[in-house]
């Protein structure tokens, strides 16, 4: 089999908030006060194959942004492998490991937030280049130039600031931003998700036909079902640092496994002549301070065992191409 561009194994991470000083004296006099720690992202598997677009999905706070970062090498993982084309990310060195890091870009949700406002379009875009000894700086002009025109943007407007142009030309200076280091994977979080509907069909169209022509690879952060619906390959569904399940997307959206899933694809709004009411998934999505004990989903889940309480669900292919953590896979009612 060929090797997948990026696989993640066992990937985790945390936020640990340690205890200031006051309550490391309360601490010294019994107090029971521990450092808080957040488990943004729990165990992940997952492989991503060369050219393909996976859709990374769920409910705001459940880790995919975190999970994002890990794979652009923004975050290192606190556990666990991120694998570049079978080379392991954390053990590479010299023109190996930058080679790793500028193979993997991210495009971030919001651009006004992500684009230096001292800063003019020729410099954000042309910054990483130079600095990468891709392009020398008397070429520069003509490298961003170059690839401006490659993402829709008038290379006349290269010398304004970011605050001059309109909310979908920042989305497309960030897009070349990531792509002027001729990138083979791109981090997509959230962005679309600020734009309005007119203008994000114009840069998903933009996302796909870069796809063709460079053959990138994407990993598609969103919380639009619709959107993943149509972008993407294959479909990652997280739930509270964990994926719950993993498939095509065509197969995902037309009959999902996992309970989460079928919970969020059933408040997707669709034209069709019958009526539906619509009823919210029901609780709060628990803390990831102090997630429930066996599978995450189980205090919100119609379907809860008391198995699930105790025991924690493992990723299990459950039919070809399909993957799944939900113990109603294993009752016979279930595989009937």
């Amino acid at each position: 089999m060929t090797t997948p561009i990026l696989s993640l194994e066992g990937v985790s991470k945390r936020f640990v908030k340690p205890l200031d000083t006051a309550q490391k004296i309360a601490r010294l006099l019994g107090s029971r006060l521990e450092a808080q720690v957040v488990r943004a992202v729990d165990g992940i598997d997952l492989e991503i194959a060369e050219g393909e677009v996976v859709g990374l999905v769920g409910e705001s706070g459940c880790g995919k942004s975190t999970l994002g970062r890990v794979v652009a090498g923004i975050y290192p993982p606190s556990e666990g492998t991120v694998r570049y084309k079978g080379a392991d990310t954390a053990t590479l060195h010299g023109r190996e490991r930058r080679a790793a890091e500028l193979a993997v870009q991210m495009v971030f949700q919001d651009p006004m937030a992500s684009l230096n406002p001292r800063l003019r379009v020729v410099d954000i875009i042309g910054e990483a280049p130079v600095v990468h000894g891709l392009v020398t700086r008397r070429d520069v002009d003509a490298y961003v130039c170059e690839v401006m025109t490659r993402v829709g943007l008038d290379p006349a407007t290269r010398k304004r600031y970011p605050h001059q142009f309109s909310g979908g030309q920042r989305a497309r200076i960030g897009i070349a931003r990531a792509l002027a280091v001729n990138p083979k994977v791109v981090v997509c979080d959230e962005s679309t998700a600020a734009l309005d509907v007119s203008i994000q069909a114009q840069v998903l169209n933009l996302f796909m036909k870069l796809r063709e022509e460079l053959g990138l690879t994407y990993l598609f952060v969103s919380h639009d079902l619709g959107v993943v619906e149509h972008i993407a390959d294959r479909v990652a569904v997280m739930y509270l640092g964990r994926i719950v399940e993993l498939a095509p997307a065509e197969e995902l959206f037309r009959k999902p496994n996992h309970p989460y899933t079928q919970a969020l694809l059933a408040e997707v709004p669709r034209l069709e002549p019958k009526k539906k009411t619509f009823s919210a998934l029901k609780g709060e999505l628990p803390s990831p301070l102090h997630p429930p004990s066996g599978c995450h989903f189980h205090p919100r889940c119609p379907f809860a065992m008391p198995r699930c309480k105790a025991e924690k669900p493992m990723l299990k292919e459950v039919a070809p191409g399909r993957f799944s953590t939900c113990h109603l896979n294993d009752e016979p009612a279930k595989a009937a």
